[in-house]
Order: C-alpha cells, then structure tokens, then sequence
C-alpha cells in the first residue's frame, strides 16, 4: 500500500466526502433518475400527452446522462471533482426550474436531457469514484453508503414530489425542486475535494488485477448493466402508474414507491459490505438475481395491502445492484482510470435505464396493460446475469485469480 493510500485512509476529511457525495447524489439524482414518474398521471391529465410520450422525458433524461458520464469522468481527471460538481449542482437546479414553465413536450425533453448532460453527467460517476478513491480499505461499505444516499432521494424526491404537485401542480412541483437544489447542494458541492492519491500527482497502477485489458473490463461490464438497468428502470419508472391503475391515489402509490427504495438503502450498505466480504462479482450475481426472480411479480399484485411488503423484499435485493455494479467497476479496472471507468459503466447503466422506462411506456400504449412491460424486464435480467457469469468464469479461469 503506498503512503498516499494510507494517509488518504486515515484522513477522518473522508467522512465529510462520503457525507456530502450522498446528499449531492441523493437530491440530483432523485430528480433525474425516476422523479418523473409521479408526473405521469398529472402530464396526461392536464397536457394530454399518452404514457409513452411522458416516459421519453424520462429515457431523454438518462441518454443525457450517459453521454455526460462519459463526458465528465474524463474532465474529472483533468479539472478536479469540485469545479465539474459546481456545474453539476448549478445546471440540475435551473434547468429543472426552466422546465416548469415549458408548455409543449420538446421543452420538458430537451430540459431533462440537458440536466442528465451537464447535471447528472458531473455529479454521478465523478462522486461514486471519489468516494472509491478516498477509501482504500472497506471501498465496498462506503461506496454502499453513498449508493444508498442516492435511493433515498429516489425515494424521496418522488415522494415529496407527489406531496408538492398535490398542494401546487406539477409546475409548482418542479419549481420548488430545482429552488432546493440550487440552495441546499451550492455549499455542499465547495467541501469536495480530489483524494490525496490523486491530487498529489503520484503515479498509480496501470494493471488490472484480473489481469486483463482494461478496455475489456469496461466493455464486459458496461454490456451487462444495460440489461441490469434495463430490469431495474421498470418498477422504479413504471411502479407508481401501475399503483394509480388499481385506482388509489398519487401519494398512496408515491408511498409504496418510497417504501421500496428506503428497504434499498439497507440492500445497498448491506451488499456493499458483503461485496468487501465475497468479492464484487459474486454479490453483484446475487442482488442481481434476487431482482430478476422478483420483478414479473409484480403484475400479480392488486391491493396496496400486498404491494407495500412485496416492495420492501424486492427494495433490498434490487438495492444492491448499483452498490454491486460500482463496486466490480472500481475493484476490476486499472487504477489510474477509475473515474473514467466509472463514467463509462454509469452511461451505458443509464442507457439501459432510459431504454428500461421508455420499452415500458411504449408496451403499456400498445397493450393498455403492463403485462409485458414488466416481462421485458425479467427477461433483460436474465441477460445480465449470463454475461456477469461469463466475465466471472473468464476471471477465474486465469492463472492470476485475484478477483472474486
């Protein structure tokens, strides 16, 4: 272990990063991730545009922030966290206060990709990487933690949403979002700063320790989170419309919605740990098959009775899977392009997403039901899990086996 390691290790400063990354992701990322989806209901109501055309907003949303974590990652090892977040924090909070006065479809599309691009994009992987890097030993528990600060806001955000569109519409919704992002994230975003290791300028590794390309890595893993991502985006997307479909209410449905992602932050610490525990790869296996088991399910659920334990089982598997999937991308790539890695991993995870809810506002159109939305999901879940076996044997089939 080098001595920047070791004094990066035992900076208590490593806290304050953590703490901060999860607010910055929490708040950002609960906006542009799955907050659009107590929209849906109020978007057809008033605008008149169908499940499909609502859900592009959020798909859009993503493909921004694809393209801006391959973006930033890369600006990241060249300007420093603290400067590309500051831009993060400022676009995501005005130009989700701009969307609330657009008044025809292109303005909420191109509003949201622009906050992906410039918002989301400098915020993502450039966090979760930083927090990777100031923590050498219990990466996994830390990277958790900051996983689930990001699901409490995609918790969260849709549910004080749907509180504030219920008291104030869902321009006023949006308005009072993007004000809060802009004064609670602003003095957060000035604490950040790069690790030690990093900022000093000392050389780092350039060998994987699997041993193989790093390119290779990246690409592996970057094709098995978008079918990952694909599973995981329908629930988060689609849950609440399916709610509101057994006639109960935004915030009744926003309820179960926040239930489900308050039992994922325990599964993203918990699989956090157990990937520090096991390896990367056998608990990304495991949070990702406990997802794709359990997601068709929830077409057979009717009462809000049945819904509200059934998220809270399946909130804990499927809260794994980002903590799994950041934590094999940080363990399995060479050192010096961490970030970058990262970034690239994210955008092809947010693809996914993006295909993950729109697939499931198209099939609800064409069906008027969500049996095959929800179908495509399990069905991209099990791709996953065949390409994650075969980067796993693969890696233990080497003669260094050094990754689990």
């Amino acid at each position: 272990m080098t001595g920047a390691s070791i004094t990066t290790d035992q900076s208590p400063y490593r806290w304050t990063i953590l703490i901060v990354s999860s607010i910055i992701l929490a708040v950002t990322m609960g906006q542009i991730v799955n907050g659009i989806s107590v929209y849906f209901i109020p978007l057809e109501t008033e605008q008149g545009w169908s499940r499909g055309e609502v859900a592009l907003i959020n798909t859009l949303g993503l493909a921004g922030l694809a393209v801006g974590s391959l973006i930033m990652g890369f600006a990241v090892e060249r300007f420093g966290v603290r400067r590309i977040a500051l831009m993060g924090v400022v676009v995501t909070g005005l130009v989700i206060m701009a969307a609330s006065r657009s008044t025809d479809l292109w303005q909420l599309y191109l509003a949201f990709f622009l906050a992906g691009l410039f918002g989301g994009g400098a915020l993502s992987a450039p966090l979760m990487a930083l927090v990777g890097s100031w923590f050498v030993r219990g990466a996994g528990l830390a990277i958790g933690i900051a996983a689930a600060g990001q699901a409490m806001g995609q918790g969260g955000i849709p549910f004080a949403g749907a509180i504030l569109i219920d008291g104030y519409g869902w321009r006023g919704a949006m308005m009072a979002q993007g004000l809060v992002t802009l004064i609670a994230l602003l003095p957060l975003a000035l604490l950040l700063k790069d690790a030690p290791s990093v900022s000093s300028g000392i050389v780092q590794d350039t060998q994987t320790p699997s041993g193989l390309p790093n390119s290779v890595i990246t690409a592996w893993i970057a094709s098995a989170v978008v079918f990952c991502c694909i599973c995981m985006a329908v629930p988060l997307m689609h849950l609440v419309p399916l709610i509101q479909g057994h006639d109960y209410s935004a915030p009744e449905a926003g309820g179960v919605l926040f239930s489900m992602l308050m039992a994922a932050i325990l599964g993203r610490v918990a699989f956090g740990r157990l990937a520090d525990v096991i390896g990367a790869i056998p608990a990304y296996l495991t949070a990702s098959g406990w997802q794709t088991l359990m997601v068709f399910a929830f077409i057979y659920l009717t009462s809000i009775e049945t819904f509200y334990p059934f998220a809270l089982v399946y909130g804990f598997g499927y809260g794994g899977v980002m903590t799994t999937v950041l934590v094999t991308a940080r363990n399995l790539a060479e050192p010096a392009y961490r970030v970058s890695t990262t970034g690239i991993v994210l955008a092809f995870g947010y693809i996914g997403h993006g295909l993950g809810g729109w697939q499931g506002g198209f099939f609800f159109d064409v069906t008027g039901n969500y049996v095959w939305t929800y179908a495509n999901a399990a069905i991209a879940g099990v791709i996953n899990l065949v390409i994650v076996t075969a980067l796993w044997v693969t890696i233990n089939r080497r003669p260094r086996l050094a990754i689990s």
